[in-house]
């Protein structure tokens, strides 16, 4: 595994609130209650998340008001006004998108109720509209993805006037969408042999990205040298489509995705991804403890940047068996 070591700069609407009520940590006699919206359950990443946010509140003695957005911002907007309404401790969300939210952080702010951001972050005038935000840095994800895929065709003695990359883009207006996106192309402008041909959101999950990436192959067929995908699961949707064309995924088109979760292990292992960039969405551990020292009157770091690596097809067998996600 290469592993790029970072300094934590620290480290209508279905609310089925699910309240995990467990003998918690007192807060002046009474449990902590933390309010969590969730983005939706999209791809194995996201359940993951879910998970890690779900079993680390029982564990931590926290009561969770859990609400699943379902990719609706509306959604989640409902769920944080029901969440100041219920008058919880603390607020936290994944956010669908970057922008239009000062309006209800606006409103849980004058509520008292502290906000923070996990996963994604959000575009706000008022920074003080929440107090941390802690997650992956989604830019640095692209870039990895950038330099490993440079690096990689160099060694293969690749070397093509024009090396034709087509890109499944996350979810139009998330912050890893946007974020991996700039870091990807950071890396392209610095080698302008690598050019981005195609380029179209897949909304992170596998059926879209099977979908957007038979269009791909029915313009540019076997002009397409490179896929670049935003999530795993959309290029394992797209690793079914290239099957389907009759073409060899991860020989025939070099691959590279992030999140590395289990399905693109299995998929590397199977000779049809060529390398993955870690984004862990095991961020309940954190989230919890940040919601103690809250209310315990601490201050909490502003940014937390997780640690993580990038994973090769030459690695995925020895890795796999580590891999909680």
């Amino acid at each position: 595994m290469i592993k790029f070591s970072k300094i934590l700069s620290v480290c209508g609407l279905s609310l089925s609130v699910l309240a995990l009520s467990v003998m918690a940590a007192p807060k002046g006699g009474k449990p902590i209650v933390l309010g969590f919206s969730q983005v939706g359950a999209e791809s194995e990443w996201r359940t993951a998340n879910t998970e890690s946010i779900k079993s680390a509140a029982k564990e931590a003695g926290i009561t969770l008001k859990f609400s699943d957005a379902m990719n609706k911002q509306e959604n989640q907007i409902k769920a944080i006004r029901s969440f100041i309404a219920q008058k919880v401790d603390v607020i936290a969300f994944s956010p669908t998108t970057t922008t239009g939210w000062e309006p209800v952080l606006q409103e849980a702010k004058k509520a008292k109720i502290p906000v923070i951001l996990t996963d994604r972050g959000v575009d706000v005038k008022d920074e003080s509209l929440y107090v941390s935000l802690m997650g992956s840095d989604f830019k640095i994800e692209g870039v990895r993805a950038g330099e490993w895929l440079v690096d990689y065709m160099n060694k293969k003695g690749i070397t093509k006037p024009t090396i034709n990359i087509v890109e499944l883009q996350g979810t139009t207006g998330s912050d890893p969408a946007i974020q991996r996106k700039a870091g990807f192309e950071e890396v392209l402008a610095k080698n302008p042999n690598f050019k981005i041909i195609r380029s179209q959101t897949g909304d992170f999950t596998r059926a879209k990205g099977k979908e957007v990436m038979e269009a791909f192959l029915k313009t540019e067929g076997k002009n397409i040298d490179v896929l670049f995908a935003h999530n795993d699961d959309m290029a394992i949707g797209a690793i079914q489509a290239i099957e389907e064309a009759g073409m060899k995924p991860a020989t025939d088109i070099v691959i590279v995705s992030i999140d590395a979760v289990k399905g693109a292990f299995e998929a590397m292992m199977s000779g049809k991804l060529n390398c993955t960039v870690e984004c862990s969405p095991l961020l309940g551990p954190q989230l919890m403890q940040a919601a103690k020292d809250l209310m315990a009157g601490k201050e909490i770091p502003r940014r937390v940047i997780t640690d993580e690596g990038v994973f090769p097809a030459e690695v995925a067998a020895k890795e796999f068996p580590n891999r909680k996600y």
